[in-house]
């Protein structure tokens, strides 16, 4: 009862490395076209992989999806001549000072500007297209919106506010035939981690989950039937729970 994306259009961005990348070659390997997104083209095009990139359907775009007008651009061109199937937004960041007393304005301001305000400007521009396609907005949010944990209220501020910007969007759409799901992984094995005050042990990443895990669930809510919408999707690594419970470590779990 699955549909198939071959031949969708698909813009991922956060595309430079983990879930981001990940889903982006996912979803390519499975015959979507891709426009990969990230600040960082050099490493799109690296992590993509030559065949994939000579393919003609897997390209990328260097872009600040804090960008309001640049994501205005981008959307408009590739919606007004592509359309737009599938729209990931994996993007996201964090810092190493982000203890309430250590945080400032700015760093606040940077991270709710990056991890809310883009994928905001990604779903406002791509709305028209969504809806021409009765298509499907995933955000990748995190645990960290739902529990309090160790990764900041910065962080755990903007990945709740992806939560409920989710939550509205798809409450006003569904009549449109657009599907938004949220999926809020737990400690996933990412570059992220390094900017971590303490990075986790190796031990504690051999147990996490993988980029590949959240880029599969991505592909799976892309393909179910258009009468199936599952809203939110929580995903955790088996051996490190919840709310500090662990068989390997202390987890300090959420942060992707």
């Amino acid at each position: 009862m699955t549909q198939s994306i071959e031949g969708k259009t698909a813009i991922i961005t956060g595309a430079s490395s983990g879930v981001g990348l990940e889903t982006a070659k996912l979803l390519f390997d499975h015959g979507a076209n891709v426009l990969a997104v990230s600040r960082r083209e050099d490493a799109m095009r690296e992590g993509a992989g030559e065949e994939r990139m000579s393919s003609g359907r897997f390209a990328t775009h260097a872009l600040d999806v804090s960008d309001r007008e640049s994501v205005e651009n981008l959307v408009r061109d590739v919606g007004g001549s592509e359309g737009i199937n599938i729209l990931v937004l994996a993007a996201g960041m964090n810092v190493p000072d982000r203890k309430l007393d250590r945080l400032t304005p700015e760093t606040w301001d940077r991270m709710l500007a990056v991890n809310l305000s883009g994928a905001f400007y990604f779903v406002h521009a791509a709305l028209p297209y969504l809806r021409e396609s009765r298509g499907d907005a995933i955000l990748i949010s995190s645990v960290s919106g739902t529990w309090p944990d160790v990764s900041g209220a910065a962080y755990q501020a903007s990945k709740l506010g992806m939560i409920g910007l989710a939550r509205a969007a798809g409450f006003e759409e569904h009549e449109n035939g657009v599907r938004f799901s949220t999926i809020l992984p737990g400690i996933i094995d990412t570059p992220i981690l390094d900017n971590r005050p303490e990075p986790p042990p190796r031990e504690v990443r051999d147990a996490s989950l993988k980029p590949e895990d959240v880029a599969e669930a991505c592909r799976f809510l892309t393909m179910l039937p258009p009468h199936v919408s599952i809203p939110e999707l929580t995903m955790l690594p088996t051996q490190i729970q919840a709310l500090g419970k662990s068989s390997v470590a202390t987890p300090k779990m959420g942060e992707r």
